[in-house]
């Protein structure tokens, strides 16, 4: 099944409102876990980047899990960063070590040099030039750092991806829902991923099936 490109941001209010109120515990700690096992539950410190972080929930689980780190998370979309920096305000605990930032990668410049870690959930399948992540991964990460990044897989068919659709998130708001089939539709399959890798010198990751709808990229930079 050919890719089926889906907008880049998710820029609507009633996207936005979605994404910050549904609960995605279970999926995100997954995530948290995942990436701790993946890297032997070792001790997190110095910065952390989160591309493509939404209304930061991963961030802050992340921050959570790990004392030790900062966080910086980028988003294009202004509605998701708003909601984001709300919920910030309630984060008493973490307030001091979570931070946003709203713009578009490669063109907005963060406010460091270099991560001691990278993470990506969800955000791969956006992109209509996939080399963008992967650029940003090479160009922001130190030398040895863990790079983790989780997203979904093209199904073969579109019957592949109603039926997904129908076991993951049919209890789930009609906006969501849509997302998820579009965003099956967008994402790449294993061997693209492969391929993207090869493309920017970062052929020493590994890519890994993680589930019947997700793959892990994951590894130390070089």
């Amino acid at each position: 099944m050919d890719r089926i490109f889906e907008p880049e941001l998710m820029v609507g209010e009633d996207q936005a409102h979605a994404y910050a109120h549904a609960d995605f515990s279970e999926p995100h700690n997954n995530f948290i876990k995942m990436f701790q096992g993946q890297y032997c539950n070792r001790e997190i410190e110095g910065y952390v980047l989160d591309i493509g972080c939404g209304p930061g929930d991963i961030m802050f689980r992340f921050a959570r899990a790990h004392h030790k780190c900062s966080i910086h998370g980028i988003d294009g979309s202004e509605a998701m960063i708003r909601y984001g920096l709300k919920f910030l305000e309630e984060a008493g605990d973490i307030r001091h070590r979570v931070a946003f930032i709203q713009g578009v990668l490669p063109e907005k410049i963060l406010p460091r040099e270099k991560y001691d870690v990278i993470i990506s959930n969800s955000f791969l399948h956006h992109l209509h030039n996939p080399q963008v992540l992967w650029d940003v991964v090479r160009k922001y990460a130190m030398p040895a750092a863990p790079v983790f990044i989780m997203d979904l897989r093209r199904p073969k068919s579109i019957d592949e991806a109603c039926q997904l659709t129908k076991t993951y998130v049919a209890n789930e708001p009609e906006v969501l829902r849509k997302d998820f089939y579009h965003s099956l539709l967008a994402a790449f399959e294993v061997e693209e991923i492969i391929e993207q890798l090869e493309i920017t010198g970062l052929r020493h990751l590994s890519v890994n099936i993680a589930s019947d709808r997700h793959v892990i990229v994951s590894g130390f930079m070089k």
